[in-house]
C-alpha cells in the first residue's frame, strides 16, 4: 500500500528508485550504508526528502572490502 498523499517534495521509496534509476533495493542500501536519510514514515514505510534523494545519487558510495572497482 502507498501513501494516499504525500506532503511536497517528499517520496515514498518506490517513487525515489524511480527518480534515480535504480531499484528500490539500491535505495534501501544506500539507507543501510548512511548515504541517505530517512525523513520520517514508518519502519516499513519511510519517505525520503527529493532533496536528500538527489544529493545520495551524486554521493560517493562506500564500498565493501574486497568488491570490486567500478571502470
Amino acid at each position: 500500500m502507498e501513501y494516499a498523499s504525500l506532503p511536497p517534495g517528499q517520496l515514498t521509496t518506490s517513487q525515489a528508485a524511480m527518480a534515480c534509476g535504480v531499484k528500490p533495493d539500491t535505495i534501501r542500501d544506500w539507507v543501510r550504508r548512511g548515504v541517505l536519510k530517512r525523513a520520517g514514515g514508518s519502519p516499513r514505510r519511510p519517505i525520503y526528502r527529493v532533496d536528500d534523494i538527489l544529493a545520495a545519487q551524486q554521493a560517493p558510495k562506500p564500498t565493501r572490502a574486497g568488491q570490486r572497482a567500478q571502470q
